[in-house]
């Protein structure tokens, strides 16, 4: 137990002095971040989609407490191994240590200083726990002979062995001087008697515990204190993000684009607050306006970096875009509404000139993530644009701040960048983005899709008209018609509100003349084009969901 106990607080101190170090200089090399990133990567796409589909935006904090959870497992371990092979003191301080600097230096955005917090740490945890070893090992036995001032004042015909057996049975000093003739013990005699029964009474094997805690105790406290600096720190960091944020004022659009028309239903734009964050990024990156920069460089001609400054000096135009996650499935929240402000992408790309054969740009978040477009869509004469607003205020920084790429008709994964930094021009042969190396598909075009938002899963509505309602949507094609089904039945067409563009969703309605009972609602689309979607299942890997949402309701 008390092997454990040191393994747990020396670890919690290095871990605490290196995530203090990261916080003071490089966010990017905190050791749990960098360790739950690893694994985010490593982990199958099977099990990544079911963490999105059954946990959402509760996965990162689900999956730090997991990596914490292994710590505590580690530590504790070499800690009670610790105490019979002092060996397992290094071999963990160095399992501890190989682990997070490996982790930290396989990010996009690595440089060889972000090892450095995890061996700091590891170091100071392995030194730790050896000390609070050596303070738990128990007291040294003492002599097991009586020294010969305790034999001196035996009474004549005591032996040696008469004394320590009294001894051993924990007898006080006194009785070994009743056992002694009056007057043949003197003060010095009696005083060797008595320290040398102490010192054989004393039990073999125990140690001094309010030495061992109190040590540990001092520890902890070091613990607390390098932790409670490296969130101060990531606190005043995020605040200075914040702030900065907070004192934009955003130019007006010059392009103001078609308005979200009369008509339309509650909940068509999507607010800020509600808006579906799905990404790898564990923390959110916090950005400082004013040191940040745009690198466009690759196969163009003339290579660009720009600043904040320089982007809100160009045109802004503002749209209503629908934007969803390839990882949705069939019904799923992870899609939503909003009145975008930025600036458009292919002027930019004019400017830079783009060399013949560049058919992707890569785009690089602040935290090493790629996300890889095709070209042509950012020249297709689609609002491709490089976001500065969102809803009316500059972006939150969840969802990128200072500025993100979107891309109509794209799922995030292949043209929505958060926390831009980067374009490079280049081609899809020469380059797999984050995502297409782990097996999604290289383009990611939004497919036609609808979902039933009214009445909601296992309902109870009352018998008569009840209203059915919900969302499709086709970016870049638009939507035709939606019809719905009740029961398997004939396919019913439902109303469709208006919209301000095709690259919205479509709010529809359908009055359904409920009887009682329980009863099955489907809904399907069909698109611009005249395609309707399948119905035939499939999940969202490698190029999104496919097939009809279809809700079950009892009828009162």
């Amino acid at each position: 137990m008390r092997g454990s106990l040191a393994g747990l607080v020396a670890a919690g101190f290095g871990v605490a002095v290196a995530e203090l170090l990261a916080a003071a200089t490089r966010p990017e090399a905190s050791p749990l971040v960098a360790v739950g990133a690893a694994v985010i990567d490593a982990t199958p796409t099977p099990i990544k989609e079911f963490a999105v589909r059954e946990l959402g935006t509760h996965d990162k904090p689900v999956l730090l407490a997991s990596v914490g959870l292994v710590l505590i497992l580690l530590a504790a371990g070499t800690g009670a191994l610790g105490r019979r092979h002092r060996w397992a003191v290094a071999a963990g301080a160095s399992v501890l240590g190989a682990a997070g600097a490996s982790a930290a230096l396989s990010r996009p955005a690595a440089i060889p200083f972000d090892a450095v917090p995890s061996l700091l740490g590891a170091t100071i945890a392995g030194v730790t726990l050896w000390w609070l070893l050596h303070r738990a090992a128990p007291a040294t036995a003492a002599p097991s002979t009586v020294s010969a001032d305790a034999q001196s004042v035996a009474t004549p015909g005591m032996g040696s062995a008469d004394v320590q057996s009294a001894a051993t049975l924990g007898m006080a000093s006194a009785d070994v001087q009743s056992a002694a003739t009056p007057g043949e013990v003197d003060s010095d005699a009696r005083s060797g008697a008595a320290a040398a029964v102490s010192e054989e009474a004393r039990p073999v094997g125990d140690f001094d515990r309010r030495r061992f805690l109190q040590a540990a105790a001092l520890v902890a406290g070091g613990a607390v204190v390098a932790e409670g600096g490296a969130v101060g720190i990531r606190r005043i960091r995020g605040g200075s993000a914040a702030r900065s944020r907070a004192d934009i004022r955003l130019p007006a659009a010059a392009d103001v684009g078609r308005p979200v028309p009369p008509g339309t239903g509650p909940g068509f734009v999507t607010g800020n607050g509600d808006f579906y964050r799905v990404d790898t990024a564990l923390t959110v990156p916090r950005i400082d306006p004013d040191s940040w920069s745009l690198r466009i460089h690759g196969m163009v001609g003339n290579e660009m970096r720009l600043s904040f400054e320089d982007l809100l000096r160009r045109p802004l135009v503002e749209r209503v875009i629908t934007l969803n996650c390839v990882s949705n499935e069939v019904g799923g929240p992870y899609i939503g509404t909003a009145k975008w402000l930025g600036v458009p992408l292919a002027p930019l790309l004019a400017e830079a000139g783009i060399k013949a054969g560049a058919d992707q740009i890569v785009a690089r978040s602040a935290e090493g993530m790629t996300i890889g477009t095709p070209t042509a869509t950012a020249l297709d004469g689609r609002d491709t644009m490089l976001v500065v607003g969102m809803n009316g205020e500059p972006l939150p920084l969840e969802h990128g701040f200072p500025v993100r790429m979107l891309t109509p008709g794209l799922y995030g994964y292949a043209g929505a960048c958060k926390w831009l930094t980067e374009l490079e021009l280049t081609t899809f042969a020469k380059f797999d983005a984050y995502w297409v190396e782990r097996g999604w598909s290289a383009e990611g075009p939004v497919k036609t899709a609808s979902r039933i938002d009214k009445p909601r899963p296992f309902a109870h509505p009352a018998a008569g008209p009840v209203t059915v309602a919900g969302v499709a949507w086709a970016q870049r094609r638009g939507i035709r018609a939606v019809e719905v089904s009740v029961d398997g039945g004939d396919w019913n067409r439902a109303e469709l509100l208006p919209v301000p563009s095709i690259d919205t969703w479509v709010q529809w309605r359908y009055t359904w003349k409920a009887t009682t009972g329980p009863h099955s609602l489907a809904v399907r689309a069909t698109d611009a084009t005249g395609t309707p979607q399948t119905a035939t299942r499939a999940t969202p890997f490698p190029n999104g969901a496919t097939g009809l949402h279809t809700i079950a309701v009892t009828v009162a």
